[in-house]
Formats: C-alpha cells, sequence, structure tokens
C-alpha cells in the first residue's frame, strides 16, 4: 500500500515492480499476488488496461491511518486514559499537530460569550442601596440556595 499511496494515482505492476527494485530483489508474480490480494480485500479497486491492470488506493494514507486509531480507541475500556497515554507518547511535534487537527475541526474560533450581567449591582455607598433590580427570591431561597433548583435542596 506504501507504494500505492506514493504514486498517487493508479500503477500497474511493472510500476511497483521497479520501484521495489530499486530496495530489493523482488518477483513480478509476488507484486501481483500482493495487489491482486489488496484488491479482494477493498484496499485496492483496479481497472483493466490491455491485459494489464491499473490499480489504485481506496481510500488515503491519512484515512487509512486514522481508522486504525479509530479503531485501536474504541475497543479500549477507558478511551480517556487510552488517549491520556497516547498523547503522553507524541513528541512535540505531533502535539503541535494535534492542535493544529483540533482548531481545524473546530472551526475558526469565536469569541468567549460575555459573562451575563447581574441585575443586582452596586449603586454606591452615598445610596445606601445595592439592588437595583427586582427579588423575587424567597426567604426558603436565600436560606437554602440551591432548593430552588434542585429537589431535596442539593
Amino acid at each position: 500500500m506504501t507504494r500505492v499511496w506514493k504514486w498517487n494515482r493508479p500503477v500497474t505492476v511493472r510500476e511497483v515492480l521497479e520501484d521495489l527494485q530499486q530496495e530489493r530483489s523482488i518477483a513480478y508474480t509476488t507484486v501481483m499476488t500482493v495487489l491482486d490480494n489488496l484488491h479482494q480485500k477493498g484496499w485496492v479497486r483496479r481497472e483493466a488496461e490491455g491485459r494489464a491492470y491499473r490499480y489504485e488506493a481506496v481510500s488515503t494514507r491519512a484515512a487509512y491511518a486514522a481508522a486504525l486509531m479509530n479503531d485501536a480507541w474504541s475497543q479500549s475500556d477507558n478511551p480517556a486514559a487510552a488517549l491520556v497515554a497516547f498523547f503522553g507518547m507524541m513528541s512535540d511535534e505531533q502535539r503541535l499537530a494535534l492542535r493544529d487537527a483540533v482548531r481545524m475541526v473546530q472551526g475558526p474560533e469565536t469569541p468567549e460569550p460575555a459573562e451575563p450581567s447581574d441585575t443586582r449591582r452596586v449603586t454606591g455607598p452615598d445610596t445606601g442601596s445595592a439592588d437595583t433590580g427586582t427579588d423575587t427570591s424567597t426567604d426558603t431561597d436565600r436560606e437554602n440556595p440551591g432548593s430552588a433548583q434542585e429537589p431535596g435542596g442539593r
């Protein structure tokens, strides 16, 4: 697959063979068998060209790597711990790439929403009044602030 991805276009057995032979001795039939196996497994598609086939990757190398990572992560009984361990193995360059990828997925940053303004504000020490809003809370709410939101006051 590395050779097919490297060419980034449909390739023949002969092209892959010649590329591999720059590094080691390998038989034409071996390359043909491997490409046929990859086709049967659905990793490459092929199209007849004369008496030969041209093979093309079904997905990109990046998509394949992502699928492997997703598969490994989804098999963990503790995905958060698996991610922490994975991040701990990363180099600084990989962490920077991860940050860039997260930014790309999240889209452009939007400004943080402003804090909601409090309806109560201090008007100054000379007025003697610290409340300019309408107070609708009950004595029970003041004694147990959680009681208005959750049953049982928790």
